[in-house]
């Protein structure tokens, strides 16, 4: 029995919004197909008028939540619920059309999909029809800035603020506020999120790539996905096209309260942010450190070593997942720079996922200003980020962030050992799905999949894909006794 007032009603309305949004991007899953003249497009209606008649329904049997501003409270289960959901009701697709016809492996590929993990149970890509493909590219594209912050860009129509909703989807590592009303954020941050799709687009299509695999790659790139239309990845096309793509995942892993500041002029203010510098500084040394070490131990040609370097640094860095080649055939000293890649994340604020440079820039920070107080006791230590000087308690929560991160991939790995799975397949599949970046290591390489895996180690990586998304807490905290009685 709750001891604390759920507006369950509330919860069902801001749902069914997330329910008619995933509609509207089935729709267009149709139209590809029906150009395409495929044999699905029937069933693929079916699913675009289902989902579209059940979110509308719960709406109107909820319409006298509209204007109600949800509590942090209701805002915590109306982004862990409503992920779920959608991660549901984006198995109908494959399995209305039998693309997947196991429930298990469409939910796996639905959440992967959604929150932009990347990781697929899928063999032959190829196989699949492009309404199919599209579709597994816009759960990319929806998950990436988040459908939560779409529905807080557009509260305003449904006078609502929506502020502990937004803060329950993002980052709360970020510091900057690009506007004072959090609608207005969410707005700009999404034009921005459109802004770099579009432009992407078009440079693939310069590149001379097609316009369906050009809107995919966008999509998935972007959202720092990694779902692609091939079963080579990004190994399937040109240098520019890999260039391009590198590109634009290095933007996507960057804050875009930081685009927003650079678009509005303010560029000096961007590159002045701690977080920002060091994300750049990361890919500089890794990429070439590995490109180096590929030149001279593997006698790759220097501009494919420098490129499938940076572009693996850049993918593994951000959480897209791409591939241009197999670096579990590399050197044992670039595997390390990969796996501990893997474990820092992209920008917080940005589209990509792990742990976030801002977390571990930190962290060293809290370890020199330890090492400061031994030496000087008398004195006092702060620490400061962008010039600003930090609260002890933010800072606790930061270091506290991180042995939670860590805690729960050794449990996770320890049970997916448990589960059958090796070590190396163990940590390698918990740590990318909870950083959301695609491939791991062992048997769920960049050329493998996650078809094998055993059911139960598959809804286990799900869970890891959702509390990743979810920066932890939103999601554990549900589970707690204070959450349901304080």
């Amino acid at each position: 029995m709750f001891r604390v007032k759920i507006n369950f009603p509330q919860i069902i309305h801001f749902i069914s919004i997330i329910m008619v949004f995933e509609s509207i991007f089935m729709l267009s899953t149709v139209i590809v197909s029906a150009y395409n003249n495929e044999e699905i497009t029937g069933r693929l209606f079916g699913a675009f008028i289902y989902t579209l008649v059940s979110g509308l329904i719960l709406n109107l049997l909820t319409q006298n939540q509209r204007h109600k501003e949800p509590t942090r409270r209701d805002s915590i289960i109306i982004v862990c619920l409503g992920w779920i959901i959608m991660g549901l009701v984006g198995t109908v697709p494959y399995l209305i059309t039998r693309s997947i016809p196991n429930f298990t492996n469409a939910f796996f590929e639905s959440i992967s999909g959604f929150t932009t993990t990347g990781s697929s149970i899928l063999s032959d890509i190829e196989a699949l029809p492009k309404s199919i493909l599209l579709w597994r590219a816009e759960t990319h594209w929806i998950g990436g800035m988040g459908i939560i912050v779409l529905v807080v860009a557009i509260m305003p129509f449904l006078n609502i603020n929506g502020i502990y909703l937004y803060s329950s989807e993002t980052s709360n590592a970020a510091e900057e506020k690009v506007s004072v009303r959090i609608r207005n954020t969410a707005r700009s941050l999404w034009l921005v999120y459109i802004g770099l799709t579009i432009a992407e687009i078009i440079l693939l299509l310069i590149g001379k790539m097609s316009l369906f695999d050009s809107v995919c790659h966008a999509f998935a790139t972007v959202a720092t996905g990694g779902f692609s239309t091939k079963n080579a990845s990004i190994a399937a096309f040109s240098p520019y096209i890999q260039y391009v793509i590198m590109i634009f995942m290095a933007l996507s892993g960057i804050n875009f309260a930081l685009h927003v500041f650079t678009l509005k002029g303010n560029i000096s203010k961007a590159f002045k942010n701690e977080e920002l510098r060091s994300y750049l500084s990361i890919i500089l040394i890794a990429g070439v450190v590995i490109t180096f070490i590929l030149y001279l131990t593997h006698n790759v040609p220097f501009e494919r070593a420098f490129r499938e370097s940076f572009f693996q640094v850049v993918s593994i860095l951000t959480a897209t997942g791409f591939a241009t080649t197999d670096y579990l055939v590399w050197p044992t000293q670039a595997i390390l720079i990969i796996a501990i890649l893997m474990l820092i994340g992209a920008s917080a604020g940005s589209t990509g996922g792990g742990v976030k440079v801002i977390r571990h820039v930190i962290a060293i920070k809290k370890i020199k200003q330890s090492f400061k107080e031994i030496i000087s006791p008398n004195a006092i230590h702060v620490i400061r980020y962008n010039n600003n000087v930090l609260d002890a308690t933010y800072v606790s929560r930061i270091i506290t962030y991180i042995l939670l991160y860590y805690s729960i991939l050794i449990v996770g790995t320890i049970v997916m050992i448990v589960l059958g799975n090796d070590k190396s397949t163990s940590f390698g599949a918990v740590a990318t799905c909870m950083a959301g970046i695609g491939p791991g290591f062992g048997t769920v390489g960049p050329v493998s999949n996650f078809l094998h895996l055993h059911d139960a180690s598959k809804y286990l990586l799900t869970f890891f894909m959702v509390i990743g998304r979810l920066e932890l807490y939103s999601f554990i905290i549900i589970f707690t006794r204070t959450f349901w009685s304080s």
